[in-house]
């Protein structure tokens, strides 16, 4: 239950933003996944069990291990190492989006084939900077994606029984909270906190 549990926030939002773009239907895309964190891990895990080619880029190259060994990940790009986006130019049919930090969408849509789609799911308090001239001349769309319905969570969880897809978390207990909201703020955590209510003991009022 403890690694269940996030697939109804993280897992749920991945699921129906792969599902709205077609990606149950046609295995052997190759797909990208933009950060790599609590909803990040879990586009990796779905993407591998669609059946598609996953690659991974983030402004950390320490979490390359992690995406390829650990999350099996085909491709890990570093989103700062100019050389290697441009080496990944025009490779990849769709990428979801799960950074809330602001950025710019212009790297990314470089790395898109014609018509590919980019899926944000993140959602940074300032507005994402979006150029006209990649969308335009490779008709590439970018569009957004919110958490499923009570019939999609119910598909998410037949799908994830079937192919024993769970949240990597790390369970914490009550009198730890304030160290793991210190570690969460310092992005020290793979990939999800769970809080252990159950193991504490409330006394009555």
């Amino acid at each position: 239950m403890d690694r269940a549990t996030p697939l109804m926030g993280a897992g749920l939002t991945v699921y129906t933003a792969m599902k709205d773009s077609n990606l149950f239907e046609s295995p052997g895309k190759h797909m990208a996944v933009i950060g790599l964190g609590g909803v990040g891990h879990m586009a990796i895990k779905f993407g591998k069990a669609f059946g598609h080619h996953v690659t991974v880029i983030s402004t950390s190259p320490s979490k390359e291990n992690d995406a390829k060994e650990k999350l099996g990940a085909d491709v890990f790009i570093s989103s700062t190492n100019l050389k290697h986006m441009q080496m990944n130019r025009r490779s990849l049919d769709f990428i979801i989006d799960t950074v809330s930090a602001k950025h710019s969408l212009g790297p990314y849509l470089e790395l898109l084939k014609v018509n590919g789609i980019i899926s944000i799911v993140g959602e940074p308090a300032q507005p994402i900077e979006v150029p006209a001239t990649p969308l335009i001349y490779g008709k590439k769309v970018v569009r957004g994606s919110i958490i499923g319905s009570v019939k999609e969570i119910q598909e998410m969880m037949n799908f994830c029984g079937k192919h024993n897809i769970l949240c990597d978390i790390e369970l914490v207990s009550t009198d730890k909270i304030n160290e793991a909201f210190e570690r969460l703020s310092k992005n020290d955590v793979k990939f999800r906190f769970v809080l252990n209510v159950a193991g504490h003991q409330f006394s009555r009022l």
